[in-house]
């Protein structure tokens, strides 16, 4: 049996817990710009439709008097940490996916813990006990079906799918419920009569393989109740990334450039936190009529300095032909290695490299004192200045 740990409305919860004048009232952590958009909702904020990437607009035109908390992802990443090293005391098998929750594979821990739902309650009680924090825990025999458990009794629930009820919850778990299956895979879903994951078994999987591709490959395994994929222990993050929603729309080099070398810096401190390099750097851009692009580049050497990020995403927004206005930028990094770990040096440096290096001693110095003293007490001149026509490197 799998479980999978949900943290219930984790930032929002965060806030409401440290604040006690934010308790059992409606709350969104996001920023406070009409362009921005809600991270987390609390459960009263739910209650009048709000939910997690809604404009901050719309959730003020639902609940006028919405409170609207600022992000601390510092004091969030905290938190995890705790909660992640509880789950983990449970079984060595356990895989976080995201920053609020996790998949424990719990064979062989009966004898510890007692039987899955029993588990599942001391997880729940060593958790709020530890950071005065709930969650829901959804039990299956396969990972896909206890994420969608973790989410049928929230908050602060526990759900269990034993395996001999599992072919009828699959024969009557609606399709938009399994996760990947998106707005564009439900027209074809329509399209073929599709209403439920059961529906699935009853096609040719070649149709499926042919009109959804990989994904009716893997709809066809759900459907008959088996999923390949494992509890990874030994999970590692595959991306880091920073977007912003803008004030306003944008079409300017300056300002887009202004945003990159923010975001940069953003991605390479949490790039240098981690102790990694990278060698693919990747740009968002989503326009005003909401449609969006991304753009990646491999490069060679292997960097972490936020100069080193910058100028990459900088060169793939240059080589984009703007036709629309900007609302939303992003930066991203991926591909990653130790920075300790050894590599075959060439025997003349290549140009550049020197600099770059003590790019990286720069930034590593100015990411101490933001950790000991905040994020605001050190800024780039071109940060504080957005006016000034090209930030230079550092």
């Amino acid at each position: 049996m799998i479980l999978h740990i949900d943290m219930d409305a984790f930032f929002a919860a965060i806030e409401q817990r440290d604040n006690l004048s934010l308790r059992n009232k409606p709350i969104i952590v996001a920023g406070n710009s009409k362009r921005s958009v809600v991270a987390t909702a609390s459960y009263e904020a739910r209650k009048f439709g709000i939910h997690s990437a809604m404009p901050v607009f719309q959730a003020k035109q639902r609940c006028p008097r919405i409170i609207i908390v600022p992000g601390n992802r510092h004091k969030y990443a905290a938190e995890s940490q705790k909660i992640m090293n509880i789950i983990s005391g449970f079984s060595p098998l356990m895989e976080q996916v995201s920053i609020d929750e996790a998949y424990v594979d719990i064979r062989g821990c009966e004898k510890l813990f007692g039987p899955p739902g029993r588990m599942a309650q001391k997880i729940k009680a060593a958790i709020f006990n530890a950071v005065s924090l709930t969650c829901s825990i959804g039990i299956a025999p396969v990972k896909f079906l206890a994420k969608i458990a973790s989410d049928m009794d929230k908050p602060n629930g526990i759900t269990l799918i034993s395996p001999h009820e599992m072919d009828t919850f699959i024969a009557t778990l609606p399709i938009a419920k399994v996760p990947g299956v998106g707005k564009q895979a439900m027209k074809l879903m329509e399209i073929l009569k599709i209403v439920t994951l059961g529906d699935i078994h009853k096609h040719d999987p070649d149709l499926l393989n042919k009109k959804l591709g990989k994904m009716g490959t893997r709809l066809y395994a759900l459907s008959q109740g088996k999923d390949p994929s494992q509890v990874e222990n030994n999970y590692t993050r595959k991306s880091i990334s920073s977007e912003t929603t803008l004030d306003r729309d944008i079409c300017d080099i300056e300002s887009a450039r202004h945003i990159l070398l923010s975001l940069a810096q953003r991605v390479g401190r949490d790039l240098r936190k981690k102790k990694w390099v990278c060698r693919i750097v990747s740009i968002k851009i989503k326009f005003s009529d909401f449609t969006q692009i991304t753009r990646s580049k491999k490069i060679e050497p292997w960097i972490c300095s936020s100069a080193a990020i910058f100028n990459e995403a900088l060169s793939l927004y240059e080589q984009v032909v703007l036709k629309k206005k900007i609302r939303l930028l992003g930066v991203g990094v991926s591909h990653f290695r130790g920075k300790d770990v050894p590599i075959q040096m060439e025997l003349l440096c290549p140009p550049g490299e020197q600099q770059k290096k003590q790019w990286e001693s720069v930034d590593m110095a100015v990411d101490s004192i933001m950790e000991k003293f905040g994020s605001d007490m050190v800024k780039k001149a071109s940060l504080a200045n957005p006016t000034r026509k090209k930030p230079k490197q550092g």
